[in-house]
C-alpha cells in the first residue's frame, strides 16, 4: 500500500508576467488603503511652520475689517386676507 501512495509535490505552473502584476498591484493597493485609514484614524499633529505663524503680527492686509452692513428696512409681511365673494 505505501508504493500506491504518491508523496511528490504538486506540479504548479510559473506565474505569468500578467498574474505577477496582478498580485503586486494587489500587495500595493492594500498598503495604500492601510496607509489612508491611518491617516483618517490618526490625528495629525501640526508642523513647527503653522505654530510659528501664529505668534507672528499680520499685516494690514491679512486682517479684514468688518464690511458696514447697509441700513435694514424692517419689512413686515403683509396681512393676507381673504377675497369676498
Amino acid at each position: 500500500m505505501a508504493a500506491e501512495l504518491d508523496f511528490s509535490p504538486p506540479e504548479i505552473p510559473e506565474p505569468t508576467f500578467m498574474e505577477n502584476v496582478l498580485r503586486y498591484g494587489l500587495f500595493f493597493g492594500a498598503i495604500f488603503q492601510l496607509i489612508c485609514v491611518l491617516a483618517i484614524i490618526l490625528p495629525v499633529s501640526k508642523s513647527h511652520k503653522a505654530d510659528s505663524d501664529s505668534f507672528e503680527p499680520k499685516n494690514s492686509e491679512t486682517v479684514k475689517k468688518p464690511k458696514a452692513t447697509a441700513p435694514q428696512t424692517s419689512k413686515k409681511p403683509k396681512k393676507e386676507t381673504k377675497k369676498k365673494r
